[in-house]
């Protein structure tokens, strides 16, 4: 991992840079990841520099709003969008957002581009070199590192050398079609349209959402007098490129809404079909996937910037910490273990989400219902919906005999100085140790290859080892001063 690579052509020879290929939400947080904790990292995007005001995305959900919180993010994001607190599905079930334990108990309606406003403006604090209008043409791999072809905005082709690679570069990622990968799955929705418009008439809530007949629409609120519309006619299923104009998106709206709500003034119209799609490996050699680039889900729930985000943020400290030489490369292992799953997952509860919700014949009806009543009914069923949609209920594998916690996600503890959150904005392991082991143990911010020491507000005897994504590495109860050792020395173990 540590031998010099040797630039091709006119390509950059390194033995520590990362680059990473797309600059939506999941290659940005990626590449301030890296950025902060001193790895050199070129970003390359085939598309001008611009962050466009349109895009499909716009909700983030708690697990989300966690992470950006431990990027100093969070709070500037919220104060750009709205909150709701309950999602009714169905017309039925009704999830209650503010019972989630989480300093975020809610879904904030944000569009994609200010999250990725954001992140742009703290990856080019933290010294991302991007490379803009440039376009993945080639890609090889040996065993010292990547040689990605990269054509410019002169037509100019390089080879520019790196130690790993990142694809983030979406559902038709020119990183995922140079490793030859399949990305089996369906077209879930054949035709879908998203518009952004004014209205005459403001809308009760924040999202509104409804079906009737053949005929499906929701309505949110930017919280700048822009709102995004999404819909789909059953009885009018046609191409991408097939001509849309308003007032097809007001007929749709008005039959699913029961009204359009005076909608005008359209600066965006699109045709989308929405596909289930994931890469069966998220990595190949030096080379990995994430985002979009590894899986595209339908929008039922709102989960796929999301999931993009999440894999952006356990793949970051891993990468890190092997370019600078503090793990072995095994630990990149961990990160398909780990994030297919998860994707897996979210395919799975998102494509149910849309297939009930399109529901025709009396038996997927029945279903439906059935599923609306037990849940509404059953508190465990409705905690489990909450948080496989918003993501704080995911966990990872755990070594057999491992700690309860291991692999679980750490909530945001107080400590005594302060909260784990803001102790993570480092981007290092974090150990919370017993307030009764400050004489041996100080608080202290870390360094080098040692975890950030911090210890409970509370008298709690456990001691527990937080890896920079949030989650619990290692974790022991009635921990003494040799069991926080052994935490100290874990984290790459």
């Amino acid at each position: 991992m540590n031998g010099t690579g040797t630039g091709t052509g006119t390509g950059i020879g390194t033995n520590n840079t990362v680059i990473v290929v797309g600059s939506g939400p999941t290659g940005l947080l990626l590449a301030g990841d890296l950025a902060a904790v001193g790895v050199p990292v070129t970003l390359v995007e085939r598309r001008p520099r611009k962050i466009s005001n349109l895009s499909r995305a716009f909700g983030v959900h708690a697990r989300t709003l966690e992470q950006l919180d431990a990027r100093d993010l969070a709070d500037e994001l919220i104060a750009t969008g709205s909150t709701i607190t309950r999602l009714r599905l169905f017309r039925r079930l009704s999830l209650d957002l503010g019972t989630l334990p989480s300093r975020f108990p809610f879904l904030l309606i944000t569009p994609q581009y200010e999250v990725e406003r954001l992140l742009e403006r703290r990856a080019r604090e933290l010294g991302v070199d991007f490379r803009h209008e440039s376009e993945v043409v080639g890609l090889r791999q040996d065993a010292d590192g990547v040689d990605l072809d990269v054509r410019g905005p002169d037509g100019t082709v390089v080879t520019r050398r790196a130690a790993y690679v990142v694809g983030t570069d979406g559902h038709h990622s020119a990183v995922r079609q140079a490793l030859g990968l399949p990305f089996p799955g369906v077209a879930v929705i054949k035709s879908l349209f998203l518009a952004d418009v004014r209205l005459a008439e403001r809308p009760d809530g924040v999202l509104t959402v409804n079906g009737a007949g053949n005929a499906f629409a929701m309505i949110a609120s930017f919280g700048d007098g822009w709102y995004r519309v999404m819909g789909w006619n059953r009885d009018h299923e046609v191409a991408d490129d097939a001509p849309l104009d308003l007032d097809e998106v007001k007929d749709v709206t008005r039959r699913a809404l029961g009204t359009d709500y005076g909608m005008h003034d359209a600066r965006w119209l699109s045709r989308f079909h929405s596909d289930e799609r994931q890469v069966p490996r998220y990595q190949v050699g030096r080379v990995f996937l994430a985002g979009d680039a590894a899986h595209v889900h339908s929008p039922a729930g709102g989960q796929g910037m999301n999931t993009g985000l999440q894999d952006a943020a356990n793949l970051g400290w891993k990468l890190a910490a092997v370019v600078k030489g503090q793990a072995s490369e095994g630990l990149l292992d961990t990160y398909h273990a780990e994030r297919h799953p998860v994707g897996k997952a979210v395919l799975r509860s998102s494509g149910g989400l849309v297939r009930l919700a399109r529901a025709q014949n009396p038996a997927l009806r029945a279903v439906r219902a059935l599923v609306s009543a037990f849940a509404n009914a059953a508190r465990p069923a409705r905690t489990k919906a909450l948080a496989q949609i918003s993501g704080i209920g995911y966990r990872y594998p755990a070594p057999r005999g491992a700690h309860r916690l291991v692999g679980t996600r750490m909530p945001d503890v107080a400590l005594e100085r302060g909260r784990l959150y803001e102790a993570l904005r480092g981007g290092q392991f974090v150990l919370i140790a017993p307030r009764a082991a400050q004489e041996s143990y100080g608080s202290r911010s870390g360094g080098g290859n040692l975890p950030a020491v911090e210890r409970w507000a509370s008298e709690r005897r456990t001691a527990v080892l937080v890896r920079p994504d949030g989650y619990v590495a290692w974790a022991a109860d009635d921990a003494d001063a040799a069991a926080i050792e052994t935490g100290l020395t874990f984290q790459f173990s």
